[in-house]
């Protein structure tokens, strides 16, 4: 059993960082976040724009002296994530031709779609009127009045909602524009000055908490986007497969919204599958909304045991210790928070353990 002294220099510690993490998460981080995002592309670009820096430097004679002349490794690695970009965009846009004639199908079904909604609400509306004895219609006319006046609430909210929020539509995009540029700037700054900011950090009173730190980082940001690509990947498949069965001609669109859906915590495939399933089966066609039903159970169990399990694995924490920081991340930062969570559990222990042994 340890000293009462000893069990609270520990306990003060623990209160310690954890206060401190938190402080950084929730206001520097915010600050800092577009260069941590060009350190990262940075890292990755650094290999290939180092050797292309190399081969294309030139020995020349300028005035009698021999110098060296290339360029910049920075300049390489911006013109490499530029057509990177490039690449990516122009496979999105051909790929994307196949999800905009799905799209196109699928709003000029919609017409159909309230068509049969009206024939079915109003031969709900019939059988209530049978069943209670009551005049031919009148559920019928309330339930048009009811639409109609939901139809002109919306109109009403919408037009001020679209008018305010235009500006910070603007603004925002004006925000993504200047982030996007400065991150552009800031990789090829950080490439040309990588290796003297390394040594910099190399004679740091601070080294031992950059090196944790950044380890701590690493491990998670890499663990968690390897687990939500590979979550996502299979939800999406799983997803298309079975709109594929269901003979659906959005199999590929649905399939793919889906997927992205479920990465979104707020949302998640059960707010399409299971307000659809329901509907079949109301509709009494049981395969459709029984396959439905089923797409979502199995998506719903690989999320929950595999971002546990392999999130846990690869950042060295228990799928319980995963599952508390992630929820806890969520209540304190939001959606960022699923990264954050384990990240600061990850620093929480790593400084505990550093200043602890002091």
């Amino acid at each position: 059993m340890g000293k009462p002294d000893k069990k609270l220099k520990k306990i003060l510690c623990i209160l310690g960082v954890t206060g401190a993490v938190y402080g950084t998460f929730r206001y520097l981080l915010p600050l800092v976040v577009p260069f941590l995002m060009a350190w990262g592309l940075a890292l990755l670009l650094r290999p290939s724009s180092f050797w292309l820096a190399q081969r294309c430097r030139v020995l020349v004679n300028l005035r009698g002296r021999k110098r060296m002349i290339g360029i910049p490794v920075g300049v390489i690695g911006v013109t490499e994530l530029v057509l990177a970009l490039t690449f990516l965009f122009t496979v999105i846009y051909f790929g994307g031709r196949k999800l905009c004639l799905e799209a196109g199908m699928f709003l000029n079904q919609i017409p159909i779609w309230v068509e049969e909604m009206d024939v079915w609400l109003t031969e709900m509306c019939h059988k209530i009127e049978e069943c209670f004895c009551l005049n031919p219609n009148c559920l019928v006319l309330l339930m048009r009045e009811m639409l109609q006046g939901l139809a002109d609430s919306v109109k009403q909210a919408a037009m001020p909602y679209l008018m305010v929020n235009s500006v910070t539509v603007f603004r925002v995009g004006m925000e993504i524009t200047v982030v996007s540029v400065i991150l552009l700037v800031s990789v090829g700054m950080i490439l040309q000055e990588m290796d003297r900011w390394k040594r910099r950090f190399l004679r740091s009173l601070f080294q031992e908490e950059y090196e944790r730190i950044s380890r701590c980082l690493a491990i998670t940001a890499n663990a968690y986007l390897k687990t939500q690509g590979i979550i996502m990947l299979f939800t999406t498949l799983i997803c298309t497969g079975g709109f594929w069965l269901l003979k659906n001609p959005y199999y590929i669109l649905a399939g793919i919204s889906i997927g992205i859906l479920d990465a979104l915590p707020i949302f998640g495939t059960g707010t399409v599958l299971v307000p659809w399933g329901i509907f079949c089966l109301f509709q009494k066609r049981w395969g459709e909304g029984l396959i439905l039903i089923a797409l979502y159970l199995i998506c719903y169990f690989l999320r929950e045991v595999l971002e546990a399990k392999m999130m846990g694995n690869q950042v060295g924490l228990s799928p319980l210790e995963t599952l508390i920081s992630m929820y806890v991340g969520l209540q304190l930062f939001g959606i960022a928070g699923f990264l954050l969570g384990p990240i600061g559990l990850l620093l929480i222990e790593e400084m505990v353990n550093l200043y602890y042994n002091f």
